[in-house]
Order: structure tokens, then C-alpha cells, then sequence
């Protein structure tokens, strides 16, 4: 937490300006102030500031996991990891309880990295793909078609659960959406990737973006304190419904762990 479709929804919100018509788009920095230089990946906490004054952010977007906000020289890179958020608003007091890097606009607006965990991390590049070149393919690419996906897992020998979660396979996925598509694709999280067959393969990748685009139309999912206006968690079939009846069949949900991950799964739907 938080996955693709969480992460979408707060980079929308940036461009939406958060209700608040306060917009980062066509914006300019004036500088920064930093609470705890360990959520500045690149460069130093203590040049960050002066490296972004400046800049004029010219785009909003979603990579994998990352927000990247372009800007008139190079971007700037914000990873949420468990608890990180991004709030608008204007002055400069902190705009959260755990306000972590707060940067400022040349208009009194303001955009701050609020982290109640510290694990979050921001990265100011010249070029973005230093970061985000080692992600694999994001899920909605029109290239990643049925045949691609075969290939890609047929050339792996693993789990699919692990091997989904890995962000060099597939760029987005976590725990929530693979549980959901796996459970949708009725494939088990076990199954190894190499005996997935090409009509499988296809239920997957269907399976994949049905579930990520129900979360993004429901702003992501909030099962965490620290993430605020999802609802998709009112719609979810396996993940963390352990016990609960299986909405297709009725055997109840089991719960195991895989890779040091909960995982959720019907017994019965999804036979390895």
C-alpha cells in the first residue's frame, strides 16, 4: 500500500488541485524545506532545495508505483511506500501531522510529502529513467499483449504471486490487486508461471486490469489509516476475506502466506 490504482488517484489529484483549484500544473517552485533528509533519495537533502527552485512543473503522471512530476528541467520522483501522501494548500506551516518535505511554490501554494512511516522517498533527476528504466511494463500497455504476457511468464520459473509483485516482471501490482486477480482469474497464487497455459494467460491479463481499473474508479482502497478516500475495499473477493464465503461458490476464503506476504485465495476456485 499504496498499489497502482492508489497512486493514480493522488497524482489525478495533483493535477485536480484537491478540490481546492490549487492545481501543480504550469506552477513554479521557490524552494523547499526538509524535515527529514532521509525522504530525499537524490540528490542530498541539503541541495534539494536549491535544485528545485525554479522549476516549472509541466506534467503529472503515474509509473508503476511512482508519481513523476515533470518539470521544465528534469522530474521529480515520489514513491508513497506505506504511509506516504501528498497534500496541497497554501502558507507555510505544514500541511499534515507528518509533514516529512514541504515544497513551496512562488505563489504561496503548497505541496507537502507528508510520512507518518519514513518510508517514503522523494528523487529530483535529470533524467527519470535512472529510476524508473528498471520497472517492467505498466499492466494498461496496449504492447503487453496476450501472446507478450505468455512469453514473459513462460520464461520465468516462479510463483505467481511473487513473480506478479515483482515490479521488474509488471510495474503497479501489490498484495491487494494480485489477491484480486489471481482469485478473478481463478488461478492459484502457487501456480507456476512456466505451466500457465495461453488461455490462462489471457483470463490473467483480462483479470489484471479489470481489477486495477474497478480501483481506480474507486479512488484505490483505504485499509489504512494513512490513506484517506478509497472504497474499493467495499468490493473486494479475496483479499482479506479469510473465512468469508467465496463470492462465486461459497467455500470459504484461506489465508496463507506467501513470500512473507498474507494471501488470500478460494480453495476451491482456485485449485493448483
Amino acid at each position: 500500500m499504496p498499489e497502482l490504482p492508489e497512486v493514480e488517484t493522488v497524482a489525478r489529484s495533483l493535477v485536480s488541485g484537491q478540490g481546492l483549484g490549487l492545481s501543480v500544473l504550469g506552477r513554479r517552485f521557490a524552494g523547499a524545506k526538509v524535515s527529514w533528509g532521509r525522504s530525499i533519495a537524490a540528490p542530498s537533502a541539503r541541495s534539494f532545495a536549491q535544485q528545485l527552485a525554479g522549476r516549472q512543473v509541466t506534467g503529472v503522471g503515474r509509473r508503476g508505483k511512482y508519481i513523476r512530476i515533470d518539470l521544465s528541467q528534469g522530474s521529480l520522483l515520489v514513491h508513497l511506500r506505506m504511509s506516504g501522501d501528498l497534500l496541497l494548500g497554501r502558507g507555510e506551516a505544514p500541511l499534515g501531522r507528518f509533514s516529512r518535505v514541504q515544497m513551496f511554490f512562488d505563489d504561496d501554494v503548497q505541496l507537502s510529502f507528508d510520512d507518518a512511516r519514513k518510508f517514503g522517498r522523494i528523487w529530483l533527476l535529470e533524467d527519470a529513467e535512472a529510476v524508473l528504466g528498471a520497472l517492467g511494463p505498466e499492466p494498461f500497455d496496449e504492447a503487453l499483449t496476450p501472446a507478450v504476457f505468455h512469453r514473459m511468464l513462460a520464461a520465468r520459473n516462479r510463483q505467481l504471486k511473487p513473480l506478479l509483485l515483482d515490479q521488474a516482471f509488471i510495474a503497479g501490482l501489490g498484495n491487494i490487486y494480485v489477491d484480486e486477480a489471481l482469485w478473478t482469474a481463478r488461478l492459484h497464487p502457487l501456480q507456476g508461471s512456466q505451466a500457465v497455459d495461453k488461455a490462462a494467460t489471457g483470463r490473467l491479463l483480462r483479470a489484471i486490469r479489470k481489477v486495477l481499473a474497478e480501483g481506480i474508479k474507486r479512488n484505490g482502497a483505504s485499509i489504512d489509516w494513512v490513506y484517506r478516500g478509497g472504497e474499493f475495499q467495499n468490493y473486494f473477493k479475496a483479499y482479506q476475506q479469510t473465512d468469508e464465503p467465496c463470492p462465486r461458490c461459497g467455500t470459504p476464503i484461506t489465508r496463507m502466506v506467501v513470500g512473507q506476504r498474507g494471501t488470500h485465495y478460494c480453495p476451491n476456485c482456485q485449485r493448483l
